[in-house]
């Protein structure tokens, strides 16, 4: 369960592939902009968009608890610098996205529905969280370039320096 200097343990790799996954599920909202969502994507995984986002949110919590708890158990990378940068820069595109994402339903006054639970009723919008809520889709771009280095890194260790980085979250 816990991690070692050798291994990711059973908790963090859990964590990590099942948010890969989600956040892949995510990823696909881009095709709700073709032919306005009208195609089998648009219709059977975008509706899960908000809800999805709300359970990846609570993960990235439990996630950064448990990596702080584990934080000298955890394997060591070089350079620990910039791995750090990267990674802390994928946590914080992790947690602003369904937070500005929530911002802007709510600012617009759409009110935020989680797995068919109303948190938040409809009402009037919010200039200020609308407009914060807009940097929504353009910090998704850029969480998304983060994660395509992320797995172009992952690849470069595993295949160019054939050293354990990848095998240690496998």
């Amino acid at each position: 369960m816990n991690d070692t200097p050798q291994r990711y343990g059973t908790l963090s790799r859990l964590l990590h592939w099942g948010m890969a996954l989600l956040i892949g599920w995510q990823l696909l909202k881009i095709f709700d902009r073709i032919n306005d969502g009208e195609h089998w994507v648009g219709q059977t995984l975008v509706p899960w968009h908000v809800s999805i986002g709300a359970l990846i949110m609570l993960l990235v919590i439990i996630r950064l608890v448990w990596a702080i708890k584990q934080k000298d158990n955890r394997p060591r990378s070089e350079p620990v610098a910039l791995v750090k940068a990267g990674h802390g820069l994928l946590y914080l595109g992790m947690l602003v996205m369904p937070i500005t994402g929530v911002m802007y339903l709510v600012g617009k006054g759409y009110g935020l529905k989680v797995f068919g639970m109303q948190l938040i009723a409809r009402g009037d919008g919010v200039e200020w969280m609308a407009s914060l809520g807009s940097l929504h889709s353009p910090i998704a771009w850029l969480l998304l370039l983060l994660i395509a280095g992320h797995v172009g890194m992952a690849l470069l260790h595993h295949f160019v320096k054939k050293d354990d980085t990848l095998k240690r979250m496998l």
